[in-house]
Parts: structure tokens; sequence; C-alpha cells
């Protein structure tokens, strides 16, 4: 089993999210943490806490997914995008229009002009390609209804054993909310664009949303660059995987 213990107010929140709809998601193909004893606070500590099972694996930046988890990675986002209830939890910064992100990404950027390094290694990754890309995706509208979202599916929150997925975890930012947020992780989670590809067919959404999802992971790419660059290397190596293939796959999946 696994304690997850929040540290801080923000932390409590995702873990109260956990607990109150993990339970209530549709059957999914890959095990989640569904919690098996809820915590209260006490004896000084402030916040609820869950009980979890522990998942085999290791996180998906440390070992790269086989070819064939493609399908079954697929299988799991359409069995997790379907309608939420109208009381399910909000989230301002996922599942939303991207065109809401504009302001965060720009500043993103323009902090990145302060820091010499990271502006001219992030300057080279965003290509003209991509450029166009991250236009058309603000353009793009949501065409498809709102479905539950994971969130915040960057290969740490994603386990793998032997190529094999064996756990989506960390749960915290669900909600209800444009799927395109969450398939931007086929650009975090698989090398080859053939796999990409695949999943993306298998998936079976329209090329709009799929232009969507490139625009979300042009996002988070930047994101946790910034992230990484600032202190945590896992996160820099994440961000650059993934506009790099962002800038492999600029001609695909798109109208």
């Amino acid at each position: 089993m696994s304690v997850r213990l929040p540290r801080r107010q923000l932390a409590a929140t995702f873990i109260e999210h956990e607990q109150n709809w993990l339970p209530q998601l549709p059957t999914l193909p890959i095990p989640i943490p569904l919690p098996y004893r809820l915590g209260l606070p006490g004896q000084g500590y402030p916040w609820k806490w869950s009980v979890v099972s522990w998942f085999s694996g290791v996180t998906a930046d440390r070992q790269e997914l086989n070819h064939n988890q493609a399908q079954r990675f697929a299988a799991f986002l359409r069995a997790l995008h379907t309608p939420a209830p109208p009381n399910a939890p909000s989230n301002p910064f996922r599942g939303v229009p991207l065109d809401h992100q504009v302001t965060l990404f720009e500043e993103r950027i323009q902090r990145s002009k302060q820091v010499q390094r990271f502006w001219q290694f992030l300057s080279t990754l965003i290509s003209p390609a991509i450029q166009q890309v991250w236009k058309q995706a603000l353009d793009v509208p949501i065409d498809v209804a709102p479905t539950w979202i994971h969130g915040d599916l960057h290969p740490r929150n994603v386990l793998v054993e032997n190529g094999v997925l064996t756990g989506v975890i960390d749960w915290g930012n669900i909600t209800a909310g444009d799927p395109a947020t969450d398939l931007a992780a086929i650009w975090m989670l698989f090398s080859e664009p053939q796999t990409r590809q695949k999943v993306a067919l298998e998936y079976h959404t329209s090329n709009k949303t799929l232009l969507r999802a490139k625009g979300w992971a042009i996002y988070f790419g930047v994101v946790l660059l910034g992230i990484g660059l600032i202190g945590s290397p896992q996160y820099a190596a994440i961000g650059l995987k993934i506009l790099q293939r962002i800038g492999e796959d600029a001609s695909l999946f798109t109208e």
C-alpha cells in the first residue's frame, strides 16, 4: 500500500478530489489509485489523507513505453473521457479553451527571456513550424462535449514496468473539460512518430481535437521546461522531448 499525505493546502484539496471522484469513474483498463482507506485530520495533522494501492514500475520519464501500449493507452483515454456530472470539480487551468492559457504561456516565454541560457535553449526549440501549430491550435474551437479528464498526464504520473503501463497516478487535477488536454500526453509518452499516430487513430477523434491536443502539448512543454531549468532536471527533459516531438509531427494529424 501507499500513504498519500498532502504537505500543503493545495495538495490537500487534490487529495479530496481523489477521494470523492476516483470511485465514481468508469472502469478503466489501466489501474488507478482508488482510495483504500480515508484518513482524517488529527493529532496536529490538518488535512485529509489516503491509503491507496501500490503499483509496481517506474515513472514513464525513466522507461520507454512499448509500441504495443499505444492501443491500450488510447483505450484508457476513451474509457475515461465520458460525461462528468454537473458538480464535477472545476479547474481553471485544465480542460478549458486553450486560448485561456495564452497569458500564462506568454508570461512563461517572457520570464525565460530573463534567463539567457534558458531563452537561448527555448528559442531554438520553438521553431516556425511549432509557432504555426500553436497559432492554429488557438483558433480551433472545441468541437466535442466536455468529459472527465485526468488533467496532468505527464510522464511522472504514468507508471511503466518492462515497457508496459502499470498505473496512472496523481489525479488531483481531475476535472470536466476538453479531452484534448489529456491527448497532449501522446507527445509526452511515446517516442516514435508512428506510435503517436497509432494512439491518435485508435482514439477516434477529429483532427480539430488533435490539433488542440498539439497546442496543449506545446503549452505543457514550455511550462515543464521552465520548471525543469529552474531546478528539476527531470521536468526539463520532459519539456525538451515534448517540443522535439511536436516539431517532428508538425504536419501530422492536422486538416
